[in-house]
Parts: structure tokens; sequence; C-alpha cells
């Protein structure tokens, strides 16, 4: 009886013990941090999502969803409680969007701000701060495939419609005058052998013509010079434009002489050569009148009014 009671005894201080030890590792591991409710209002879907999850602030576990509702006020529309700790940095500009964590698919809340330095989001008491619900990432994705789907929608019409009878036709059509031209192209080369053929003769006669041009060139250059040598002789200070140049100086010195002193003789000469003739034109056209004028000379004047002899002239 006395080893029995022994055992007894052995064992329930035993089982005291571990329930000891248990109830003081629970104190020791008990989570002293505070935490301050805040509510995510959003009318997406969110799968995956479920209470006890994690609540992360830019990658660092901040808190847990206590509760998923569907809010009473407002159909359709879906209220996420969360505890957050009150050391997080909440502000207005704070957001909230679904993450997934690896293959798994469990989703958590994942918050972030657009800026820092934003004033913080007071909530408690009667009033709970609500967060805005931002699109995830499966979210946008699904939204551009949605868009990117429509498109390839869009875009498989207009092939359709551009592979119709008709344009096919076209198409054919257009094929069968590239063929043509293609084989119109082809035989050009044909056409262009006899000249191609030619092109070593005229590069021969190209290459006579352009040293004929050079010889040209020598002999106008040669030439130049020549011309340059006269020019430089003829504008020599003896040359002959300097004589000729005196010369014409000297003619139009004795032109000036003769205009002055030999001229004014001529035409005096001139004059009285003049005189001379009318007197000889007198005597003759009065020899030719009164021939006998040369045996009895020269009749005597005519009397004039009031001389004896006159006789007035009738009418």
């Amino acid at each position: 009886m006395e080893n029995r009671s022994y055992a007894l005894m052995t064992g329930v201080f035993t089982i005291a013990l571990l329930v000891a030890t248990v109830l003081i590792g629970l104190w020791l591991n008990r989570d002293k941090t505070e935490l301050v409710p805040y509510e995510i209002v959003t009318t997406q879907s969110i799968p995956g999502l479920n209470p006890q999850a994690t609540v992360r602030y830019r990658g660092l576990e901040v808190g847990r969803v206590d509760e998923i509702v569907f809010d009473p006020r407002v159909t359709g529309q879906i209220l996420i409680k969360l505890s957050v700790d009150e050391a997080s940095p909440i502000t207005t500009t704070t957001f909230a969007s679904l993450g997934y964590q690896g293959v798994t698919g469990i989703a958590f809340i994942q918050l972030d701000d657009d800026r820092t330095g934003s004033p913080r989001l007071s909530t408690g008491g009667e009033r709970t701060a609500r967060i805005p619900l931002r699109p995830g990432l499966l979210d946008q994705l699904e939204d551009r495939g949605l868009a990117i789907l429509e498109k390839a929608e869009k875009i498989t019409e207009q092939l359709n419609v551009l592979v119709g009878p008709e344009n096919q036709a076209v198409i054919v059509g257009a094929f069968a005058s590239i063929d043509k031209t293609a084989q119109a192209y082809a035989a050009i080369p044909e056409r262009l052998g006899p000249t191609l053929d030619r092109l070593p003769g005229l590069a021969a006669k190209m290459d006579t013509s352009l040293d004929s041009f050079n010889a040209l060139s020598s002999s106008a250059t040669s030439m130049t010079r020549n011309y340059d040598q006269l020019a430089i002789r003829l504008q020599a200070p003896d040359g002959p434009i300097e004589r000729l140049n005196n010369a014409i100086g000297s003619l139009g010195a004795a032109t000036s002489e003769l205009e002055l002193e030999t001229l004014p003789h001529v035409v005096q000469m001139t004059d009285e050569a003049r005189a001379s003739l009318r007197a000889v034109k007198r005597t003759a056209n009065s020899l030719s009148e009164r021939p006998q004028s040369i045996l009895f000379g020269a009749p005597g004047d005519a009397p004039g009014p009031g001389e004896p002899g006159f006789v007035p002239p009738t009418k």
C-alpha cells in the first residue's frame, strides 16, 4: 500500500510540474503587442483570404485578419476587420491589396502607402477607421488579360474580314502582278547583256578621250602662259603699248597744230577762190549776153530816177 501511494504521489507531482511548466511557458511567450482595429471596405472578390490571415505593412507582419463579413448597410460590400499593431505607420494615404504566398495561394493583406509623411489615421472607440482596398496583382492581370482578349477578338474579326472572298481575289491579283513584274525584271539582264559587253570598249574610248582632254588642257595651259608673257612684254615700260601711246600723243599734238595754224589759211584761201570764181562767172555771163563788149567795152550804168535820160519802166 505504501508503494502504491508513493507512486501515486509521484505521478501527481509530475503532472503538476508539467502543467506548471506549460503555464509558465505560455505566460512567458504571451503576446504583449497592443492591437488597434481597422476595417477594409471593398466590392472586389477576395479569393484565398480567411480569418487569421496575416496583415503585412510593406512586407513586415503587423497584425491579422479578425473577421470577414458582409456590410449590413451596403448590399454587396464586404467588410474585412483587422487587428493591427498600434505602432504601425497607418496614415490617411495608406491602402491595402491582396498578396499571395508562393505557390500555396494563401492570401494575406498587404498594406502600403502612396507617400511618406502623411498624417496618421486615428481609429478605435465608436468609429473604426477604414482602409481602401486596391486591385492586387492577380486582379490587374485579370483585367489586362480581359482587355487583351477583347483586342485579340477584334483583331481576329478584322483578319476574317481581310481574308474574305473579295480581299482574297485582290490578294491573288496582287500576287499575279508581282509574278509578272518579277518575270519582267528577270528579262532585264538579258536585254542589258549587249550593253554590258560594250562597256569595256566604251571605257577604253573614255580613257582615250580623257588623255586627249588632258593633252588639250596642257596645250591650253601653255597657250595661257604664252599669252601671259606677251601681255607682260606689251605692258613693259619700253614696250609696244608705251610706244603706241607716245605716237598717239604726237599725232594729237600735230592735229592740234594743224587746226590752230594751217586751217585758218586754208579757209581764207577758199573764200578768196570763191570770190574769184564768182567774178569769172559774172564776166562769162556778160560776154555771153553782149559779145560786142569786148570791142566797145562794157555799157554804162542806166540812169536812175531823177537823172537825165531816165525812162520809167512800162507795165
